[in-house]
């Protein structure tokens, strides 16, 4: 099996599964377990992969021949690559995780097979963007990963909340795929092509020279408008704020944790937040020209990392708390693209976004278990539950030291190399390597801080009420060897799964032993900090000290409120100034011009009855009234 055959599987085989599953969902269990034994032959297809992954890309899938539309060729084209192997790997495996987590989770859920097969269809629409090799299967499965978005989240919409956490993720993303969309079709239009290693090859010439594309056809394209180039990459950049909840577009992710837990641990761990990392890499080379695009990314990602890092520390629910944290984690893998140089690459952000999917994944999974047992995801009743199997306390443990990035550990290893990689950007001119460096330090101490939080809480002395007492079914607390199994192969990847870096997947520079140590400091002042403030009750009272910065912090410091003042209410009165303008005044015009008619008429039909002279000469003199009217009006 070759690495394209691979790509082409990866994507099929979800997409078919997705198609079963949904019609086997009269037995919900049998067609939860087969959208499971497709993802774990994904998986098995995505370990080969890693084994045949090339050195660089050395081809790609043709589905069908290249289609010409207009002037515009669409050669709709699959590509692999040693990165786009190490990705999809992970996409698997997490897949895997979280449909065996859903089928003890959602086991007296009616609606279980749908889940699942929109679980696959959503896998199958980012193994499209991670593979794609053409910037329309890439709008394709970008599509389509909002659509299963809105699905997943609103999966228990019987919920007023979990419908509206579901219309506020779609139209917050719609909205702001407007501008991925025209940045998309402008880089098209520009080269004439889809086809993503032709964009590249036009977007990316800076000096009207001869450029080698991947596919070893030289194009000699004149030099684009560095303006436009940056205007276009800017549009795409705020598709992929908006998708991956980035500001001013933070707000949706974490009110999309009214969907199962499932849901919450595939959209945030692999998938549909990180899409936009995934895309920003493949434009990379001409994202590395765009100075003005790379400002607006590094600064939205600075803002955003710190601003969802304070907020994190500040949540009364855990999950809450875990949704914050990927906001910010997020952040981080899209600053490693606004900062990196051309010698450094992309692989940085991917390589956060492979250790992100996993220690990420472990967390949300393991609150998932652990809120079954509490009844809630709430500190409160969280408080202590960590006692209730050895496994828990120790998934919970490595998976929030992996998310402050202590050294060595997956997340230390990938954070590490983020900074490395801002540190470089921010010695070279002309980027914002400086702002992002500063914001990076900033919250290494802020992630540091609600991880000792989060662990403190869990772990606690058991708190929990006499009433929370559960019978034998599947909610007992304890979940099946399966699920036992996934978790424990998730936190032993968490642990040493940064051995990646030696099978050369990731094109990685070393680390630097000086900012290793750094960060390793500013952990321990986080922590610190956190831990001598954690008091007697939950830590988060040292921090928000008031009902009302409670209240603030929940509600995300107001960002809901302020979209329905800002935008939603102006929108809604500005289509009610429409409507009535509609139906009072044009649609006045033309009942008036109708009753003017029937008026006429009926003196019409008086005078031609009668035949009477004087009627028909009273008949023209009101003609000519109107008819001076109306020129009258003109005239005016």
């Amino acid at each position: 099996m070759t690495a394209l055959q691979v790509s082409h599987l990866l994507v099929l085989i979800p997409v078919l599964a997705a198609v079963v599953t949904l019609a086997l969902r009269r037995t919900p269990h049998l067609a939860a377990g087969f959208a499971t034994l497709a993802a774990l032959g994904s998986l098995a297809v995505a370990v080969v992969g890693l084994v045949v992954a090339p050195t660089r890309f050395q081809g790609i899938i043709q589905l069908g021949g290249t289609l010409l539309v207009g002037e515009i060729e669409m050669p709709l084209q699959l590509g692999a690559g040693p990165a786009t192997a190490a990705v999809a790997a992970a996409v698997a495996l997490v897949v895997v995780a979280v449909l065996v987590f859903t089928r003890w989770y959602l086991a007296e859920d009616d609606r279980l097979a749908q889940f699942a097969a929109t679980v696959s269809l959503f896998t199958g629409a980012m193994m499209l963007v991670v593979h794609a090799r053409d910037l329309v299967l890439t709008l394709v499965g970008w599509e389509v990963m909002g659509w299963c978005s809105y699905l997943l989240i609103g999966h228990w919409s019987r919920k007023e909340s979990a419908r509206r956490a579901a219309y506020k993720a779609f139209i917050v993303t719609r909205v702001a795929d407007i501008g991925f969309v025209l940045g998309i079709v402008g880089l098209v239009a520009g080269a004439g092509s889809t086809g993503l290693d032709a964009v590249i090859a036009h977007w990316s010439n800076t000096g009207g020279e001869c450029i080698d594309t991947a596919t070893q056809i030289a194009a000699c394209v004149s030099a684009p408008e560095p303006w436009l180039r940056s205007l276009l990459l800017a549009l795409v950049i705020i598709g992929v704020l908006g998708k991956s909840a980035q500001f001013p577009f933070q707000d949706w992710l974490p009110d999309a944790m009214e969907g199962p837990t499932p849901a919450s641990a595939l959209i945030h761990a692999a998938t549909m937040v990180a899409a936009g990392t995934v895309v920003l890499a493949q434009l990379f080379p001409i994202l590395v020209h765009a100075d003005g695009a790379r400002w607006l990314l590094g600064a939205a990602t600075a803002v955003t990392m710190v601003g969802a890092a304070v907020l994190a520390l500040g949540q009364s629910d855990l999950k809450r708390l875990l949704a914050w944290s990927t906001v910010s984690q997020v952040a981080i893998m899209l600053s490693a693209l606004a900062t990196s140089t051309e010698a450094i690459g992309p692989d940085p952000a991917l390589f956060h976004l492979w250790s992100h999917a996993i220690f990420k994944s472990l967390l949300f999974l393991t609150i998932g278990w652990l809120a079954v047992v509490a009844g809630s995801t709430l500190a409160v009743a969280l408080r202590g539950t960590g006692h209730v199997h050895q496994l828990a306390r120790v998934a919970w443990l490595f998976g929030l030291l992996s998310l402050a990035g202590v050294p060595f550990l997956i997340g230390g290893l990938s954070k590490e190399h983020v900074i490395t990689t801002a540190y470089e950007g921010a010695i070279v001119s002309g980027g914002p390597g400086v702002l992002v460096l500063a914001a990076l330090l900033v919250t290494v101490v802020l992630t540091a801080a609600y991880a000792t939080r989060a662990h403190l809480v869990v772990t606690a002395p058991l708190q929990m009420p006499a009433e929370v007492a559960h019978d034998e079914d599947h909610h007992s607390g304890m979940p099946p060897a399966a699920v036992l199994a996934s978790l424990a192969v998730l936190t032993v990847l968490t642990i040493v799964g940064g051995l990646v870096l030696i099978t050369g997947l990731f094109d990685i520079h070393g680390a630097s032993a000086w900012w290793m140590l750094l960060t390793a400091i500013l952990i321990v002042i986080g922590g610190g900090i956190a831990y001598l403030a954690r008091g007697s009750g939950d830590p988060r009272d040292a921090f928000v000290r008031t009902p009302r910065q409670r209240a603030l912090a929940d509600a995300g410091l107001g960002f809901d409120t302020a979209y329905r003042k800002l935008v939603a209410r102006p929108v809604l009165g500005l289509a009610k100034v429409v409507a009535f303008l509609d139906r009072e005044v044009v649609d006045g015009y033309v009942r008036g011009a109708a009753a003017s008619t029937g008026i006429v008429g009926w003196f019409a039909e008086r005078g031609h009855r009668r035949e009477a002279p004087s009627a028909g000469i009273g008949l023209i003199a009101l003609g000519l009234l109107v008819a001076a009217g109306t020129a009258v009006l003109t005239w005016r």
